[in-house]
């Protein structure tokens, strides 16, 4: 009997940045509908463990692997399966907030994205600021673009650092619901997450990175 392999597995994943070891070792997998936390303080390299993933980073040593092949950002497959929100917010400064959203929808082959766009719009809270550019939002705004980006496009797996950012105990409730409806639709969720409750509420696993920088080391790598 053949063995699915999971859908995201991480081998002995290592980055450093010249003398300077921001992770060392990092081994775990998700399987499909997984929910995993990525945990740690901040200098413990959650962020560049996400871009080592997302292919924004080269990692220094191991593998990333994607249903058993490596993780190439640039594949069909891999573009087509998985949804990144790392950071701010928007890629294309020079569209307004909706024909960001409508690009993206429409990039991963929705031909009339205008219902799906108007739905996530209404559903972060992002509707009255639909038609301005994301240099004119806020720094949680931004966030929530990046993260309404997302969930207008295919995805059977969202990678997300610190969604919870920026978000009240009311915004923080809704992000647990909606990983949740995520998950039942059978979509895995990594996150690197601060949010004890909100890992608690959500996640199934969590993987603890607790590597220990000195201060001067530790920008960039949180």
């Amino acid at each position: 009997m053949t063995v699915a392999a999971p859908l995201l597995d991480l081998r002995e994943v290592g980055k450093a940045y010249g003398d300077v070891v921001v992770l060392d070792g990092v081994t775990f997998t998700v399987e499909p509908a997984e929910v995993v936390a990525l945990t740690g303080p901040n200098g413990s390299g959650k962020s560049t463990l996400l871009k080592c993933i997302a292919g924004w980073e080269e990692p220094t040593t191991g593998v990333v692997l994607f249903e058993g092949s490596r993780y190439l950002e640039q594949l069909p497959r891999v573009r087509a399966a998985v949804a990144v929100a790392l950071g701010g917010g928007a890629d294309f400064p020079g569209l307004t907030v909706r024909e960001h959203l409508e690009f993206m929808a429409r990039g991963h082959g929705n031909a009339d994205p205008g219902p799906i766009v108007a739905a996530v719009l209404d559903e972060l809270d992002l509707a009255h600021m639909a038609e301005r550019f994301p240099f004119a939002l806020s720094q949680g705004q931004r966030r929530r673009l990046g993260l309404a980006a997302c969930f207008v496009r295919p995805r059977r797996l969202l990678v997300l650092d610190e969604p919870e950012q920026n978000l009240d105990r009311a915004g923080r409730e809704w992000l647990a619901d909606r990983i949740a409806a995520e998950q039942r639709a059978g979509v895995a969720v990594l996150m690197a997450c601060h949010d004890p409750a909100l890992v608690a509420a959500a996640a199934d696993a969590e993987v603890e990175l607790g590597f220990d920088l000195p201060d001067d080391d530790r920008d960039g790598a949180t």
